[in-house]
């Protein structure tokens, strides 16, 4: 707290990116939001007379958006795993030469 008040900075290390199962939780995700909807969705009409019906439009949204976000995550863990793989072969070229 000294540090917060005295007007110097407190510095830290950044700490390591967490990684987990990001594609399976993204996925997990969209589906929430589709399930959302569909529950939803025979309740239209009275969502309509409460003016709610941004409930409804928004888990869509939600599920929409989750596709492109298992589309991005799915790329991101594919380039990943590419760039592992490059590493761990240098060394193996190296000592080859």
């Amino acid at each position: 707290m000294a540090g917060l008040f005295s007007g110097t900075p407190i510095r830290h290390e950044a700490p390591e990116p967490l990684e987990g199962p990001v594609v399976g939780t993204i996925v997990g995700g969209t589906i929430v939001w589709f399930v959302l909807f569909l529950v939803q969705l025979p309740f239209y009409g009275w969502f309509d007379e409460h003016g709610h019906t941004w409930w409804l439009w928004t888990c869509l949204a939600g599920g929409g958006l989750g596709f492109i976000g298992i589309w991005y995550v799915r790329r991101r863990d594919a380039a990943i795993k590419r760039a592992q793989a490059e590493r761990a072969e240098q060394p193996a070229a190296r000592s080859a030469d």
